[in-house]
């Protein structure tokens, strides 16, 4: 980087990071400024860096000895891997400035100002290697209903209301760089917001789009966002979300909510939510998928790759594909066995499943309870069985990630209740350990 050189915060977002020897050591999800006693612009004072595990660190830009289209590189020296915490005096650009209403004064200072949104903070390098906000990229309001109009810069003095209360923040901006990241990664950047903005965003994402955000938080942050929605979008985003997640969702609702909200979905959509929610808690019914990758015996090779190709289909469930009598909805006519995708590589593409199944593995029932289940995946390697009723007709199917899902701790997507257990663990190393004989 070189003096006075320009950077755009909000073009960082969700760029690796790399130290000194190109090990990666994670991703941008911010930056941070601090705010000034005067009147001059912000200084932007580091970075913030999401690492494995969902850790958030705080990296100073001190540290960083390049910036552009595709990654960040830090210099040589050790991390403080402490979890990072905005103090009083700072903002988070992406979480509180990025989508900002603010006012923009006419050039000459005459006349009056005009409205806009904050689309990017463009930061430079000044005498004293201080990064300072700059310049700042504002979208116009146009007519009485705020319509979008052009993108412009304008030097940071020109703008009024950059800080001030959140109610003045829109989300379209942010939305954006939301929708770029992993559902997994979206959940864990909504759970860093204040509960009001994260309900507002959440509300401006898009039905599919948040149905998969939904089943990657913590069971409370699901219920609060779907109670923020009107009935008939919650039912809708529901409608999008995998039957067991939606099943799951719903059973931390009232029951009077819930009979509500299943109404309100289409019948072909609640059916199968329904029935998972009337089997018993921690059986093999309550947690499997309804709709696992079902064909029939005359099926070829290509067919069944090409149907497990489908970009919406999750890894686990793509893995193997059942096969049944007809029909090839769950329940399906009589289970016959499963072919691993491994197996269909292998196999001539006009081959036909009928030749192919496996059946030395006895499916699971609807009563199966989770110890069961991992003990019997664990032992032939599994990462999905299949579920049959007493007419030996198949019902869903139990994957790895379902087993994990109600192995571990309600809370393991709970970012406070990961921060609390960290504190916890640290203060149990801290302690001196007893004498010998004490």
């Amino acid at each position: 980087m070189t003096m006075g050189s320009r950077v755009y915060l909000a073009r960082l977002a969700a760029l690796p990071v790399f130290d000194p020897n190109g090990d990666r050591v994670g991703r941008v999800r911010d930056a941070v400024l601090r705010l000034r006693t005067t009147n001059r612009p912000p200084q932007v004072v580091g970075l913030v860096a999401e690492m494995a595990l969902r850790r958030r660190i705080f990296l100073p830009i001190g540290r960083v000895t390049s910036m552009d289209a595709e990654a960040v590189v830090l210099s040589t020296g050790m991390l403080n891997l402490r979890r990072f915490e905005k103090r009083p005096n700072e903002l988070l650009v992406l979480e509180e400035v990025l989508d900002r209403r603010v006012m923009v004064e006419p050039e000459d200072r005459q006349g009056p100002a005009q409205a806009g949104t904050v689309v990017d903070l463009g930061m430079e390098l000044n005498r004293n290697n201080e990064w300072l906000i700059t310049r700042v990229a504002v979208r116009q309001h146009t007519g009485r209903l705020a319509r979008r109009g052009h993108t412009y810069q304008v030097e940071y003095d020109r703008i009024r209301g950059l800080v001030g209360p959140t109610d003045t923040q829109g989300t379209s901006n942010l939305v954006a760089l939301l929708e770029q990241m992993r559902p997994a990664d979206m959940a864990n950047a909504l759970q860093d917001l204040a509960d009001a903005r994260r309900n507002e965003v959440a509300a401006a994402l898009s039905d599919r789009t948040l149905a998969d955000v939904l089943e990657e938080l913590p069971e409370h942050d699901q219920v609060e966002i779907l109670i923020q929605l009107d009935r008939e979008r919650a039912a809708d985003v529901l409608e999008r979300m995998d039957p067991d997640d939606a099943a799951d969702l719903l059973a931390e609702l009232p029951k009077a909510e819930q009979a509500v909200l299943l109404d309100l979905m289409e019948p072909e959509e609640a059916a199968p939510v329904r029935q998972l929610m009337s089997y018993t808690p921690g059986t093999a019914g309550s947690v499997m998928t309804s709709e696992p990758v079902i064909l029939t015996p005359d099926t070829t090779v290509a067919e069944a790759l090409a149907r497990i190709r489908e970009p919406e289909l999750s890894p686990v469930v793509a893995a193997q594909v059942f096969v049944a009598r007809a029909p090839s909805a769950t329940p399906s006519g009589k289970y016959l066995g499963m072919v691993h995708f491994q197996r269909l590589l292998r196999e001539p593409p006009s081959s036909i499943l009928g030749g192919l199944i496996e059946t030395d593995i006895d499916p699971l029932t609807p009563e199966t309870n989770l110890t069961e289940i991992t003990r019997r995946m664990a032992t032939y390697d599994m990462v999905a069985m299949p579920v049959v009723d007493n007419a030996y007709r198949l019902v869903g199917a139990v994957t790895v990630d379902d087993v994990l899902d109600h192995s571990l701790p309600r809370d393991w997507r709970d970012r406070d209740a990961q921060d609390a257990q960290e504190e916890a663990d640290a203060q149990r190393q801290a302690q001196p350990e007893p004498r010998a004989g004490s």
